[in-house]
């Protein structure tokens, strides 16, 4: 019996292999750009340098499982995109959000609930979103966020009566912290999985400003002809699903609650 199981297991993985695109069975190696400065999905780890979260175990595990390894290269994240539509990179996984924007010429296969949420130095008075209106909002310049923000204030701060907020971009999440901790902006956003993470780095600096004002999803970016690559990494992720090895990952992290039950195609409705 347990032979029998052996070799349906081997049989599985094989088939599963034999699915990556031909350009990437003879290398042996999945070749992967990520932007790591958006910790706890991607990060150095400060005490070893290495590339440390929740998307590089991810990645590790569905390389593992389809018998190949991963070359990883560190790029801003505004190349994320144009690494994977110049080839440069098989697929992203690299804290990026499913947008309708973005997929022209790539699928979503998504895999973490995420949301655009506000978040102040702890001694601010600012207690409800509505304060932020007319104040200097910080974020990644790259991201969908400057937009998301633009349409909350349109939405909000207009139905009060108040003035706009104003969008400040930065490069990238640390920069913008470091500007709120500078007090060159007056509050942040970045996506709310990744809030818990900052906090507990410098415990009681940060507070959060009300519920995540967007729902999301973040994904693995595939390119549109590379069907069969999509199909194989979204059965690999079912199947790491099913067996508990993603929520121990997830655990690790603390991201349990950003869970999906089963890994869905293009679902964001942003």
């Amino acid at each position: 019996m347990r032979r029998a199981l052996l070799i349906a297991c081997l049989a599985l993985a094989a088939s599963r292999a034999a699915a990556l695109p031909e350009e990437i069975r003879p290398r042996g190696t999945l070749r992967l750009a990520v932007n790591a400065t958006y910790a706890p999905m991607e990060y150095r780890d400060p005490e070893t340098n290495t590339l440390k979260g929740l998307d590089i175990d991810l990645a590790a595990e569905m390389a593992k499982r389809l018998g190949v390894g991963i070359a990883w290269s560190e790029v801003p994240f505004a190349e994320l995109i144009l690494s994977l539509q110049s080839g440069r990179s098989d697929f992203v996984i690299s804290g990026i959000s499913d947008r309708a924007s973005r997929r022209d010429k790539a699928d979503f296969i998504d895999y973490l609930t995420t949301g655009a949420q506000f978040f102040v130095l702890a001694g601010s008075p600012a207690q409800v979103p509505a304060d932020l209106c007319g104040k200097r909002i910080g974020t990644t310049r790259s991201t969908s966020f400057p937009a998301q923000i633009e349409e909350w204030s349109a939405k909000t701060c207009a139905t009060a009566g108040r003035p706009p907020a104003i969008v400040a971009p930065g490069e990238n999440s640390i920069d913008v912290r470091n500007q709120l901790k500078q007090g060159r902006i007056d509050a942040a956003v970045q996506g709310s999985e990744t809030l818990p993470y900052a906090q507990g780095l410098e415990a009681g600096r940060y507070r959060v400003v009300g519920a995540p004002f967007t729902n999301g999803y973040q994904g693995i970016m595939v390119r549109k002809e590379d069907a069969a690559l999509r199909e194989t990494l979204t059965a690999t992720l079912r199947a790491m699903i099913a067996d508990g090895t993603y929520g121990t990952i997830l655990a690790r992290y603390g991201l349990s609650a950003n869970a999906v039950p089963e890994p869905l195609l293009n679902a964001s409705d942003q």
